[in-house]
């Protein structure tokens, strides 16, 4: 059975940072492109940032020079390093594949409040 499992959110101040993890357990990242998405209270889910087997990465601009997308297929697992968070950045956090019609995991809640 595949698992995606992601952790690492939590309540932070403008202008702090949290590191997200997704592990997946019964599939191979190794391969595949991979994306962090974000659901916003009462909106829809969207990307915000990607990563390709190979490494190359891309954000959507309201995320752009402030996260990072990172990988490592000897642990399974993607990252997303959030710095200089904005309220604008609460939402609840999914790691998927980005061509694989996978279920999505429970997410992790980022909250920017002050």
């Amino acid at each position: 059975q595949v698992q995606l499992v992601e952790s690492g959110g939590g309540l932070v101040q403008p202008g702090g940072s949290l590191r997200l993890s997704c592990v997946a357990s019964g599939t191979r990242f190794s391969g595949n492109d991979l994306g962090w998405y974000r659901q916003a209270p009462g909106q829809q889910r969207v990307l915000a940032a990607t990563i390709t087997s190979g490494g190359t990465t891309n954000y959507v601009d309201s995320v752009k020079g402030r996260f990072t997308i990172s990988r490592d297929n000897a642990k399974n697992t993607v990252y997303l390093q959030m710095n200089s968070l904005k309220p604008e950045d609460t939402a609840v956090y999914y790691c998927n594949f980005l061509f694989i019609n996978q279920a999505w995991g429970q997410g992790t809640q980022v909250t920017v409040s002050s």
